[in-house]
């Protein structure tokens, strides 16, 4: 991926490329012209990667029929660090590995059609243009590398889900500055906004240390993940692979211990519904709306969702024990789920939540909104010791007399919080993917 990669790195590369078995095409080479070929930025030239670029993809263009369907990671030095194999990660699933270290948006632009699209791909996940910044390719013109990556995936199918990692951190001193890697990644969230083929990760967030640099506990080098680094990025992508149906296709059954009904069958929304939303404030002095600010879906009407599985405008979904927020299209979107019945005693709410990188959500208690997000990434709780990232955490909220208490897997996040006196529990979303699993209530006899 860099001048800089390590010796052994280059080593182990070359050294498996170098296999006798394996015969290159010549029209698998680097093509020797720039300036006739699709996409911006200087091609490069280096003698280890026009070997590698070749041999990687001499040898992909033999697999072409076995690997078609499978899910593909398309990228550079960080998406080839999966492996061949990719270690065992993600069992039950079929993969593809299309990373090539040292790659650039115009490189993978030029070798999209053979290396991806050729294998009708279940699904592509993308990440790109480090290498661009290192070479000094201006970040207009990474985004439309990939403006026209997306339009040639589209166009040769517009179902193929795309999970779009945002721009890993790195350092000043990798010739990635913060400023251009989040520029860069403000282009892709806008070629990504409004688009449902694409559900965009916020990998840029999961990675990055409180400067906005990579954290030397999983880039050893600022650049390149290690082992810790992969089994973050793998947690990440596990919930969105679920919800796309790749991974936990198993119903979960789940029966309430004693004392306890389940508020979701695990089936269909059955049971939940909107609510009208009261009329928002405006400013006197409206200003133009910003790029990134959220939208506040308006409910005039209230609707149950009973036997539905999915909402009408897709938001909620139901799916093998689970009560899935989607990631919203357009970055941020607000709006509430709400239970049809109100609870007017005390209770026992007990739900288990997961959450993508920095996701946004709450769990309304009758109208009070009690934050349930990722944590340690986007807050209000950032030192919760329990706390399992992109994993199933579990929240217990006891009302009692008008006072609500809650815990994170037994942590406690507040033990004072007003409720009024009857109302619904609602699930809220904003930004990311929120699942729900496992939720129950145990009401106070009158």
């Amino acid at each position: 991926m860099l001048r800089s990669l390590s010796f052994a790195f280059l080593f182990l590369t070359l050294a498996q490329a170098e296999k006798p078995a394996l015969t290159l095409l010549p029209e698998k080479a680097m093509p020797a012209e720039d300036a006739k070929l699709p996409g911006e930025g200087k091609l490069r030239r280096f003698d280890w990667f026009t070997k590698l670029w070749q041999t990687s993809r001499s040898k992909w263009a033999a697999d072409v029929q076995k690997d078609q369907k499978a899910v593909v990671f398309f990228g550079d030095s960080i998406t080839q660090g999966w492996g061949p194999d990719f270690s065992g990660r993600f069992a039950g699933m079929k993969l593809a590995n299309r990373g090539i270290s040292g790659d650039t948006t115009h490189g993978m632009l030029i070798r999209l059609q053979e290396d991806v699209l050729d294998l009708n791909p279940s699904a592509i996940v993308m990440l790109m243009g480090t290498n661009d910044i290192e070479e000094g390719i201006e970040a207009e013109a990474i985004g439309r590398n990939v403006q026209k990556i997306l339009a040639a995936i589209k166009a040769k199918s517009p179902q193929t889900p795309v999970v779009f990692c945002r721009m890993f951190p790195s350092s000043v001193q990798k010739k990635r500055p913060l400023e251009t890697i989040q520029k860069v990644n403000g282009l892709y969230d806008a070629l990504a906004k409004g688009d449902s083929q694409i559900t965009v990760l916020d990998t840029w967030t999961l990675f990055a240390d409180k400067t906005g640099d990579a954290k030397a506990d999983w880039f050893p080098d600022l650049l390149h993940l290690n082992k810790a680094g992969y089994d973050r990025w793998e947690a990440a992508l596990r919930p969105v692979f679920a919800t796309l149906g790749f991974l936990e296709t198993e119903a979960d059954v789940f029966t309430p211990e004693a004392g306890f009904e389940s508020l979701f069958n695990g089936k269909d929304l059955t049971g939940w519904g909107v609510r009208p939303t009261p009329p928002r404030k405006q400013p006197k002095n409206k200003a133009a709306p910003k790029p990134d600010a959220p939208v506040f879906v308006e409910v005039h009407e209230a609707a149950s969702f009973d036997g539905l599985t999915v909402s009408p405008d897709g938001r909620y979904r139901a799916m093998n024990g689970r009560l899935i927020v989607t990631t919203p299209i357009e970055g941020r979107r607000i709006q509430q789920l709400w239970t049809i019945r109100e609870f007017g005693s005390d209770f026992v709410l007990k739900l288990e939540f997961r959450a993508t990188p920095n996701a946004d959500s709450g769990v309304f208690i009758r109208q009070p909104q009690l934050q349930c997000r990722d944590f340690p990434l986007a807050g209000p709780y950032f030192d919760l010791k329990n706390y399992k990232a992109q994993d199933w955490n579990e929240l217990v909220v006891t009302v009692k007399g008008g006072i609500a208490k809650a815990t994170c897997n037994g942590e406690l996040l507040t033990d004072n919080m007003a409720v009024p006196a009857t109302g619904p529990i609602g699930l809220e979303g904003d930004r990311g993917q929120m699942e729900y699993r496992h939720i129950r209530i145990q009401t106070a006899k009158p």
